[in-house]
């Protein structure tokens, strides 16, 4: 046994043992006839950063792996990073930009040979930081979405898609970025609020009976404008409809339609009808029998006007908000503009571009994702996979169920390059490889490579199963992996990666890519606010890790994280989750002292001891309430569990209640020579104890129970790979437990009823007893010496005298006797005014509660402290009157 420092160092701690866990495979030891239990981490991007979203998801995703390892399973965590399409191409870009060096300058291939320099020498910050936190993956098989493998799993399944029938080109509105000069997906679009206006517009009847009213925030789209909509139920335009408008400045003719989009109750109840330039009005055409071949596409590609049908020559070219500017005076010049009203504005912008996105009509590949979604709903319906929490279902089964074509080509030129040559006739050949696409065309036919590369989240759409070894056949990995067992991913990515991997694996791989979804909340800040950059309320886990250490950041993620809420973000908590590890620490100090080391066996010792009988079924207890929740995916129930055995019953009672066991002298240290009056069964009972504490607590806190397990024995193995706590109902002795816990009961009574009545901490009082039954006589007569040391107290015969204060558990009744030890009169007193001040205070939150517009209108962090106020007045009035009551 090593003796352990006087103070632990988790810099130093975490350094060693993450550099020894690595080097020596202990993240994915050889286990070929174990079951297997499989997890695939969300790949983070290959440019990104550890932030505070990472650092939860991760530690969940820990936490069951080193628990599935200590049961003796051979856990696999699948670890490797995403390409990242955008955000690695604009990375690369800037740095070129700093050399004065444009990408088209640099030409596709040469440009694409700069990404891959740049991820290898600085693409790894990610890891780097994931082995920070404590994160046991299998980096011996780490991956990487544009690997050579990979890739050919993500072209394979481009063409079959597209064999069955199941990708498409076709054109339709997309979210297009003209900052970058890509379509991006819905998770890439951020909406900001902007002061805006709103444009009221008449539109003449081309008979010139009249005019027609429509309003837009965005007036330069109504050079593309192909219908005015009215709801076929509105009876002031029922005549109307299919009869024509003439555009302003245009001159176009266009049909009134009728469609159950234009709401009667707003504005005029028309609605002016762009399918090009928008989503909504894009069905609406189709609905109208405009096709989208023929729907009027008004900018290019980097948002500026075209000519789409009688556009004057002076917008042409123009950038769409400096056209937006000259449209307004001119409608306004030929009396069409009615009036014009400021709003905010929810307006699309793109997270990385900072751009405003135009729904932009396009050519780009889809998938038939409603095709594709119909078997993913089955499984989610059939229980084939678990949604956990299940409250998720009702908007998992909505979306998928109204989910659109999915568009899967971007304008970029780091990525999968999609798989797809056109001849100069218009025909597109999908194949594997160049040959396989000219074999297709014909000897002599040119053809010319498709520039767009693949939708990030398409090929992680193939994660559980490419990773594993798929397409290559009999790869033993893949039929022992997949199904994974249990995927861990926030709540905001379940459409966009989720989804697309059920839809995938099961398309695929004939199965469900995994059993069990976990979708867990975001880390908010603490006031509850979204983090984010622009209102400076991010947090840095690296910076938390540097200053608590990262055990203490894990257990606050796994202490908070409860199913179905969000997390609010505490550093006091994470702190106090540190000197949980300090009083673990000093708590194995303590028991180094008295010659207490570790176990040698999995099964409890032999205990005659009441005391140690009673740890022994809390340690039980503990093991399955651990078991229980995780299997339940509660990790806060989990974590909980094992902080309450730590903190309250083993490092406050236990050790306590074993001290004048092992030193009835009840010195402070004992010497060397003192160290032997500890009998052989506490011994051994504390040290098998302490073992089944680090084995749990491991998941959670990795560095520091790895470093106390080597602290306290000689050890054959590491504890990474060590054996999981069998409970074993046979070493229970209910009668044992219940004895300490009324012990316990008893001495948090009196001691409670000393600190609320300020008796003096040194004193030492009598304690008669009333009422007590044969058991509790037989009790406190085998326990005296105990209530003596913790409660200084002493029994004593006979009716107590004067002034005291009483304390009831079970049925007897605790009288100690306090006349010349406080001033009684005064106590009341002070207890009364305390009382009073304290009931007043509870009255005037529950006043404010009471009042509907205080709740209201008050910010909600407000109330939710009043309310917490409130609930703390409340008890502590009750207390007031508890200790009171005690005096009689």
């Amino acid at each position: 046994m090593t003796e352990l420092p006087k103070t632990f160092d988790p810099a130093a701690i975490e350094r060693h043992w993450y550099a020894h866990w690595e080097a020596n495979g202990l993240f994915r030891p050889d286990r070929p006839g174990a079951e297997p239990w499989t997890i695939v981490n969300p790949p983070p991007n290959v440019t990104g950063s550890l932030h505070i979203g990472h650092a939860l998801d991760n530690t969940l995703q820990d936490i069951l792996t080193r628990h599935a390892r200590l049961k003796g399973k051979d856990a696999m965590w699948v670890v490797g990073t995403d390409h990242a399409g955008i955000a690695t191409q604009m990375v690369v870009e800037r740095n070129l930009a700093k050399e004065g060096v444009k990408r088209t300058e640099l030409g596709r291939e040469a440009f694409i040979d700069k990404v891959w320099a740049w991820k290898a020498e600085s693409g790894g910050q990610i890891t780097r930081q994931l082995r920070r936190l404590g994160c046991s993956m299998d980096w011996s098989n780490e991956r990487f979405t544009m690997d050579e493998g990979f890739s050919a799993a993500v072209i394979k399944v481009f063409v079959e898609l597209h064999r069955r029938g199941l990708l498409y080109r076709d054109k339709r509105l997309v979210n297009w970025d003209a900052g970058l000069g890509t379509a991006i997906s819905d998770l890439e679009v951020e909406t900001r609020e902007v002061q805006g206006k709103f444009w009221h517009l008449t539109y003449p009847l081309a008979d010139g009976s009249g005019t027609i009213s429509v309003a837009t925030t965005r007036p330069e789209t109504m050079l593309a404008d192909m219908a005015v909509a009215v709801n076929p139920a509105d009876d002031r335009y029922t005549t109307l409809i299919g009869a024509q408008v003439r555009l302003p400045i245009t001159g176009r003719l266009i049909p009134i339609v009728a469609d159950e989009h234009a709401d009667p109750a707003l504005g005029s109840g028309a609605v002016k009808i762009t399918p090009g330039h928008d989503f909504n009005d894009f069905e609406v055409g189709r609905r109208a029998g405009i096709e989208a071949r023929d729907m009027l596409n008004m900018l290019d590609a980097k948002a500026r006007i075209v000519d789409c049908g009688g556009v004057p020559a002076d917008l042409i070219g123009l950038d769409r908000f400096e056209a937006r500017t000259r449209i307004v005076a001119m409608l306004e010049e030929a009396g069409v503009l009615e009036r014009v009203e400021d709003r905010v504005i929810q307006t699309p912008y793109g997270d990385r571009s900072g751009v405003v996105i135009e729904p932009w009509l396009t050519d780009q590949w889809y998938v038939d994702a409603k095709t594709l979604a119909a078997p993913a709903i089955e499984a989610v319906r059939s229980g084939a996979i678990r949604l956990v929490p299940k409250t998720w279902e009702k908007t998992f089964f909505n979306w998928m169920e109204n989910i659109q074509p999915w568009c899967v080509s971007r304008q970029l030129w780091w990525g999968h390059q999609i798989p797809a040559w056109f001849a100069d006739d218009g025909r597109i050949f999908v194949a594997e490889t160049e040959g396989e696409a000219q074999a297709e065309a014909g000897e002599g036919v040119v053809l010319t490579r498709d520039p767009d590369v693949l939708d990030t989240w398409f090929s992680s759409a193939l994660w559980p199963f490419a990773t594993l070894g798929w397409p290559e056949n009999g790869d033993p990995t893949l039929g022992r992996r997949y199904p994974n067992d249990v995927l861990i991913s926030g709540f905001d990515i379940l459409f966009f990666w989720n989804a697309r991997m059920m839809m995938q694996g099961i398309e695929f791989m004939g199965d469900v890519p995994f059993r069990t979804l976990y979708l867990h909340g975001l880390v908010r800040a603490a006031d509850g606010a979204k983090m984010s950059k622009s209102k400076g309320n991010t947090v840095d886990p690296l910076g938390l890790i540097d200053k608590y250490g990262a055990d203490a950041l894990r257990f606050f993620m796994a202490a908070m994280e409860s199913q179905g809420r969000d997390i609010k973000m505490d550093e006091r908590r994470v702190e106090g989750y540190r000197n949980f590890a300090t009083k673990l620490w000093n708590a194995c100090r303590f028991a180094q002292g008295y010659g207490i080391g570790g176990s040698t066996s999995l099964e409890p010792p032999v205990a005659t001891q009441a005391v140690n009988q009673w740890i022994i079924a809390e340690c039980v207890a503990t093991v399955q309430a651990v078991d229980l929740a995780l299997a339940e995916y509660r990790f806060d129930a989990a974590a909980n569990a094992i902080y309450q055995f730590v903190w309250s019953r083993f490092c406050d009672w236990y050790l306590e209640l074993i001290k004048p066991v092992v030193n009835r002298a009840e010195g402070a240290v004992p010497a060397a020579d003192e160290r032997g009056r500890i009998d052989d069964e506490t011994r051994a009972v504390a040290g098998w104890t302490l073992d089944q504490i680090l084995v749990m607590l491991h998941p959670f806190m990795p560095f520091i129970t790895e470093e106390l397990w080597h602290g306290l024995a000689p050890r054959t193995h590491d504890l990474i790979v060590g054996q999981w706590p069998m409970p074993d109902a046979r070493a229970l002795n209910p009668e044992a437990s219940r004895e300490v816990d009324w012990l316990i009961r008893l001495v948090s009574e009196i001691r409670a009823a000393r600190t609320e009545l300020n008796v003096p901490p040194g004193a030492r009082l009598p304690l008669h007893v009333r009422d007590a039954g044969e058991e509790t006589t037989a009790r406190l007569a085998r326990q005296q010496p105990v209530l003596a040391r913790l409660a200084r107290v002493d029994l004593a015969e006979g009716e107590a005298n004067g002034g005291a204060a009483q304390v009831v558990v079970d049925e007897a009744t605790f009288v100690l006797p306090l006349e010349g030890v406080i001033d009684l009169d005064a106590e009341r007193a002070r207890l009364a005014k305390a009382i009073a001040a304290t009931e007043k205070e509870r009255d005037a939150l529950g006043g404010r509660l009471s009042n509907a517009s205080f709740v209201e209108r008050a910010k909600p962090e407000a109330v939710e402290k009043a309310r917490a106020d409130h609930a703390d007045k409340m008890a502590e009035a009750a207390r007031l009157h508890a200790a009171l009551g005690r005096l009689g």
